[in-house]
């Protein structure tokens, strides 16, 4: 699967909730095209090991973000 890339600003970053002793997950939003008088607000989670990326960054800096669609 191919990585995809968006552009943003980084408008919530919630604290990593640990869900059980091997599994540990934070989610943050960005929001696109703030421009517009419609922004886009996009949600994501990271988990396990990843969850420190989002430690360097605070609210309100422009942030691009790697990811990969996953559903079920």
């Amino acid at each position: 699967m191919a990585s995809l890339e968006v552009n943003g600003i980084l408008k919530v970053k919630n604290d990593t909730q640990v869900v059980s002793e091997k599994f540990s997950k934070r989610e943050f939003v960005i929001t696109t095209d703030s421009t517009t008088q419609y922004p886009q607000y996009i949600s994501f989670q990271l988990t396990q090991d990843k969850c420190t990326l989002l430690d360097n960054y605070q609210v309100g800096e422009e942030i691009k973000v790697s990811f990969n669609l996953r559903g079920r």
